[in-house]
């Protein structure tokens, strides 16, 4: 295993490579052309919390860097902080998301605080943490407060998911599925809603979703006995382990002048960071989780940490652009919920 450089090291270097790919014009120049630039908020639907890096996979893709080894954990102080900056909001929204949001110590209490205010809470959950000896009860748990799970699955076949996510993952996978299943969870009528991820094995961009979704809902239910809501086809940012893999394989120039050109004003207007707030493990405000994973905080003169929110000063801010956001803006455009357009 590497040896692992300073966190501000490593986001330093990823944001250096990502302003000096040859031929890459500025993010911002792309921007001004279609009219949206400076990028600014349109309010707040979305409060994701990033909880931690700890997680009991180390996926290939992975922009957090998350794994078993990661240190970086929200303490129940901040966690608290995130419910009072809540609590002072309509914010209809709360995403949780890591790392593995579920072995955060303070995740149940997040949940039940957040429901309590009649908050509509979402799991990022990577499935296999439903079969950890520790979460027995978590799925009942889930279903119990109505929450609703958005799995990373990155394709229906075993070899290509076990490629991304390690082996055996994709088995586990499909167990996790089965159990959210039985309590309802993808059936029709239930409530208890189910969505999957896909993210490409590989330098190219995410299918069409409308076409992904029939196959992988074709497929699951077919081969395994496994019913969902809906897929959210998610483009691969080029930034923490995916970046790397890039770089290793001699694909990151080409990759990035596929997100150029592919560029899409349409979905540039409509970027999730324009309705999110990202809040990090440490309560530092971010525009989206991947400017977390890059160490960009808010910028011009906005709130920094969760403990100094500000709903006036937060809703119309200012939203901080690099090069990496081209992966939001290609194509059909990506977002934590999929496609844009």
């Amino acid at each position: 295993m590497k040896s692992r450089a300073s966190p501000l090291a490593e986001t330093s270097e990823q944001l250096r490579i990502l302003g000096q790919a040859n031929g890459i014009p500025p993010f911002g120049e792309k921007m001004r052309a279609a009219g949206l630039d400076p990028l600014r908020a349109m309010g707040i639907t979305v409060f994701q919390i990033n909880v931690g890096k700890l997680c009991n996979q180390t996926c290939h893709h992975c922009h957090v860097d998350a794994g078993p080894d990661r240190k970086e954990v929200m303490t129940r102080e901040t966690a608290e902080l995130c419910i009072r900056a809540l609590a002072m909001t309509g914010i209809p929204n709360v995403d949780l998301t890591g790392g593995a949001p579920e072995l955060n110590p303070n995740f149940r209490w997040l949940v039940e605080q957040a429901v309590a205010l009649g908050r509509h809470v979402i799991d990022r959950c990577n499935l296999s943490v439903l079969l950890l000896a520790g979460q027995a009860d978590l799925a009942n748990f889930l279903a119990q407060n109505r929450v609703e799970v958005i799995a990373s699955l990155p394709h229906f076949r075993e070899a290509q998911t076990d490629a991304q996510r390690g082996n055996g993952v994709f088995a586990k996978s499909i167990s996790a599925l089965r159990k959210l299943n039985e309590l309802g969870y993808g059936q029709p009528g239930s409530g208890l809603v189910l969505n999957l991820v896909h993210n490409p094995v590989g330098a190219f961009l995410p299918p069409k979703q409308q076409g992904m979704e029939a196959q992988f809902r074709r497929e699951l239910e077919r081969r395994h006995g496994v019913v969902f809501n809906n897929l959210y086809t998610i483009t691969n940012m080029p930034i923490g382990r995916f970046l790397e893999f890039l770089q290793a394989s001699g694909n990151y120039e080409g990759y990035m002048q596929r997100l150029v050109s592919a560029f899409n004003p349409v979905a540039a207007a409509g970027v999730m960071c324009r309705y999110t707030l990202s809040v990090g493990w440490d309560g530092t405000l971010y525009d989206c989780d991947f400017n977390q994973m890059l160490a960009l905080p808010l910028g011009f003169d906005s709130p920094h940490h969760v403990g100094n929110f500000d709903a006036v000063l937060l809703y119309e801010r200012r939203i901080t652009t690099r090069n990496h956001c081209y992966g939001c803006t290609a194509g059909p455009g990506s977002s934590c919920a999929g496609s844009i357009t």
